[in-house]
């Protein structure tokens, strides 16, 4: 099961996820997305949250709010980070989270520290943990198939993006091609049998001399 919870503080509304337990964790972990944000209380047990982040949105620059609605909500979600003041919450992209065969249930590492952020959390704010509470939907997704239709369709995005390159770049070659081809062409008219014989004395009148006089 995957519990899910919408935070209004911004606009469109952010988009957060979590396992119920431990096995779910291992899910999420294994078929999370490149947008993914991963937040766990520091030192202590907790759920894993995450945010999904729009497409193309930096993770280093999360809206304050939207940022203390994810750690008070995994604040929330510890049972003994929700007793204890003064704790921190640390945050890093899905694709930095490392895991292996020696790591417990649900455990994971990080691939990069200098990927990991911190926030300190004073205390547990009820408004703030009540208002997503309200959001809070229970389903049963396959996490598996949700990501690879994900990928299916960054894909198929791909190459048509790359199709269009392709096109705007044979485009652009054909226009080079074309003023090349004008430039190199350009004195040709001045040249035809036409405009020589025009330019020529050879057949002209014998008296055409008789207009210089």
């Amino acid at each position: 099961m995957v519990y899910y919870f919408t935070s209004n503080v911004i606009t469109p509304p952010g988009f957060i996820y979590m396992g119920k337990d431990k096995v779910e964790n291992e899910e999420l972990i294994k078929y999370g997305l490149e947008e993914d944000v991963w937040f766990h209380v520091d030192k202590l047990s907790s759920a894993h949250i995450y945010l999904r982040l729009p497409e193309g949105k930096n993770w280093e620059m999360i809206d304050q709010d939207l940022l203390m609605d994810c750690a008070q909500l995994t604040k929330a979600n510890s049972i003994e980070g929700n007793k204890k003041d003064n704790i921190t919450i640390v945050y890093t992209p899905w694709s930095n989270l490392k895991k292996d065969g020696s790591m417990a249930v649900g455990q994971v590492g990080f691939k990069d520290q200098r990927k990991v952020r911190r926030i300190h959390v004073t205390q547990r704010e009820n408004a703030i943990v009540n208002r997503l509470n309200k959001t809070k939907v229970e389903k049963f997704p396959d996490l598996a198939m949700e990501k690879e239709n994900r990928l299916k369709e960054l894909r198929k995005r791909d190459r048509a993006a790359q199709q269009a390159r392709q096109k705007e770049e044979a485009r652009i070659a054909k226009e080079r091609k074309e003023k090349a081809w004008q430039r190199d062409h350009a004195y040709d008219d001045l040249f035809t049998e036409e405009n020589m014989a025009q330019a020529s004395n050879q057949d002209r009148d014998a008296d055409f001399l008789d207009d210089f006089f």
